[in-house]
């Protein structure tokens, strides 16, 4: 049996970030930044902004960046370029300016994504820290990678970590 985490406060509204990294991607075609919106909403959680970039490292961190300095932020959710493509650069990007990282988060998810689709999980390069006092979080662009990431892990814990980022 899987014990469960204590209850996090309840009634308490983050805002997050979601962050689309492709090159092909539009806001219509963009499945997985709009299930993202659609589960931090049902959450009861607030979108503070989307937006989709191409999947280039001076971009991701720009984004990042600036996302940082916004002082109504709690966390940001970057989807696509996690793997080891060419053109998957998001996770060298990101990890580079991590302040502290979270790799429970990539353990954990490669894990549950293994139970799904089996050994290919070892592609998954998903990754979670802290950057500027805000969560960062970089999941797969399949739409079943951030069901996944988002339903198990994030949802489940976002409040409790950004309490403790606040302490």
């Amino acid at each position: 049996m899987i014990q469960q985490p204590h209850p996090d406060s309840a009634g308490i509204t983050l805002t997050c970030a979601v962050v689309t990294v492709s090159d092909t991607r539009t806001p219509e075609t963009d499945k997985s930044g709009q299930l993202i919106q659609q589960l931090l909403v049902d959450a009861n959680h607030t979108v503070g902004a989307y937006t989709i970039i191409k999947d280039e490292p001076t971009e991701i961190q720009q984004q990042i960046e600036e996302l940082g300095k916004s002082p109504n932020l709690d966390a940001v959710i970057f989807n696509g370029g996690t793997g080891i493509a060419p053109r998957d650069t998001t996770y060298d990007a990101i990890e580079k300016l991590l302040e502290k990282t979270l790799p429970g988060f990539g353990e954990l998810f490669r894990f549950l994504s293994y139970q799904e689709i089996g050994s290919r999980a070892i592609a998954s390069r998903a990754v979670a820290g802290v950057y500027q006092n805000k969560l960062i979080f970089s999941l797969p662009g399949s739409s079943n990678a951030v069901r996944l990431a988002m339903e198990k892990l994030i949802l489940p814990e976002l409040t409790h970590l950004i309490s403790q980022i606040r302490k």
